[in-house]
């Protein structure tokens, strides 16, 4: 009886030892997928900061010639009044 219960008892560590391997195996495989979605995620933000910098050019660009055509509309205005030779 001794051996029976000592092989069974044999059977189940090592079926443990093998469901731990996998639960390694599985944890292993999720670090490594986190890791890529952070890499993924970060790529993401500077792609957004990248953004945010073309759209604030675009904006100070915008302002620019906007400054420029109320210049260009008051000088317009402003010869009208202005005699003519």
């Amino acid at each position: 009886m001794a051996e029976v219960s000592q092989d069974l008892l044999h059977e189940l560590l090592r079926r443990l030892h093998n469901r731990a391997d996998k639960s390694d195996a599985a944890i292993r495989d999720l670090r490594n997928e986190m890791n890529s979605m952070r890499l993924v995620i970060h790529a993401h933000q500077s792609d957004v900061n990248n953004l945010y910098t073309m759209l604030h050019q675009l904006d100070a660009r915008l302002e620019r010639i906007e400054n420029r055509l109320e210049l260009r509309e008051l000088s317009e205005a402003q010869a009208r009044f202005e005699p003519h030779p």
